[in-house]
């Protein structure tokens, strides 16, 4: 069947009820013996003498979205003919930067269409476009249909909870079971694992590919900086001198783009560079791909006599690589702001000093056609747009 999944507003959907209910036939058997050595648990799946169905309405609790105790809720979902068939719910614990599902439901008539398998990737995605270090949820020991999906999707159990819901869950054969589903970490790499090298014009659909899945999603539904690479290499802004990509195993893994700014006052006028896009596969991010690629440059752009690199990005992770704030230079937006992300690094001792006025990036940047950039999208494969928390738009 054809569907799409849509993000389900707080001010609309909020207290919705979701009728979840199930009738099975087996459960998961929890059994928790004292020992000389601590504790031994024992699950197994086993048979019902006779069905069980169980719902929230038993416990005068129905499930509903954006319950107030989860504060940070964001939900998906299906509508069909106007009516809502599916939905899912996250909540991030901002304590232990886990992202958990709160709510997962599929009617009935449209179960088995792969309509849960699209929802329960949405989570996956958001954990890792957030960073977050795990994705958890609860069910019951007896909802047997739930936990073998979830384990099909690749979740594994991490905990238990045996007086949850009543103080004979056990008895009752409705223990509450946690979840758990882990990004892939992969090791830091270091420049001896990676080939980083100038772009050529062989590379240039899969640079475009890789940086289109770096960013989908990310700021907004879809995005548009694989087209920016595209348009910025036409560009007399552009400069390839200075723009790397990073390459392991033969397959691009990175790039950095680099172009001509500049900061203005009155007569005056300074030649600085900036970059951007900075893309990195999604499998490799956190890998330190990007820090590679921006400390390699940016010894190339000093060599090169540039004074220093204005960028607008996270303080937290480009401090690193010495950026501070613009304010820090004497150097505002071109409408004369200034805040912590927008931020400038000096290439060499004191090579900002006498540096200062309003920034400019490079015109590319502010003439992207979102016409354009859907035509444009017909080159790759075709990629969901969804919205998640944060974005802009």
């Amino acid at each position: 069947m054809e569907y799409r999944i849509i993000d389900l507003p707080k001010d609309k959907w909020k207290g919705t009820v979701l009728p979840i209910k199930y009738t099975t036939d087996q459960y998961y058997d929890v059994v928790i013996n004292r020992t000389n050595k601590g504790f031994a648990i024992d699950i197994q799946k086993k048979d019902l003498e006779q069905p069980i169905t169980r719902g929230s309405e038993e416990y005068d609790f129905p499930d509903r979205l954006y319950e107030d105790h989860w504060e940070n809720a964001f939900a998906w979902g299906v509508v069909i003919d106007g009516e809502l068939i599916a939905a899912i719910e996250t909540n991030p614990e901002l304590w232990s930067n886990r992202l958990r599902i709160t709510e997962l439901w599929v009617a009935e008539k449209y179960q088995k269409q792969g309509i849960g398998h699209a929802l329960i990737e949405i989570p996956k995605e958001q954990a890792r476009l957030e960073g977050r270090r795990a994705v958890i949820l609860e069910t019951q020991s007896c909802n047997v249909n739930a936990i073998d999906f979830y384990l099909h999707e690749g979740f594994t159990l991490i905990g238990l909870d045996t007086c949850c819901y009543s103080n004979n869950d056990l008895q009752r054969k409705e223990v509450r079971l946690e979840f758990g589903w882990f990004p892939e970490r992969r090791n830091k790499l270091t420049r001896e694992d990676v080939e980083i090298r100038m772009e050529t014009e062989s590379d240039w659909y899969e640079v475009e590919l890789m940086t289109q899945r770096a960013f989908w999603n990310k700021y907004a539904p879809g995005c548009d900086e694989h087209y920016l690479v595209h348009k910025l290499r036409q560009h007399k802004d552009y400069l390839p001198e200075l723009s790397r990509v990073a390459v392991k195993d033969g397959k691009i893994i990175g790039c950095i783009m680099y172009s001509r700014s500049k900061v203005v006052d009155g007569e005056d006028v300074h030649e600085i560079i900036s970059f951007g896009p900075i893309s990195v596969e999604p499998e490799w991010q956190g890998c330190g791909v990007g820090g590679l690629l921006i400390n390699e440059t940016m010894k190339l752009a000093a060599a090169k006599g540039y004074k220093g690199i204005i960028i607008f990005g996270d303080p937290n992770y480009y401090s690193r690589f010495g950026f501070k704030p613009c304010k820090n230079f004497g150097i505002t937006t071109s409408d004369g702001k200034n805040f912590d992300a927008f931020m400038a690094a000096e290439l060499t001792i004191d090579s900002l000093k006498g540096v200062k006025g309003k920034f400019y990036e490079s015109e590319i940047f502010n003439n992207i056609d979102k016409e354009e950039v859907e035509e444009y999208n017909k080159r790759f494969p075709k990629l969901r747009k969804m919205k998640f928390p944060g974005q802009f738009s």
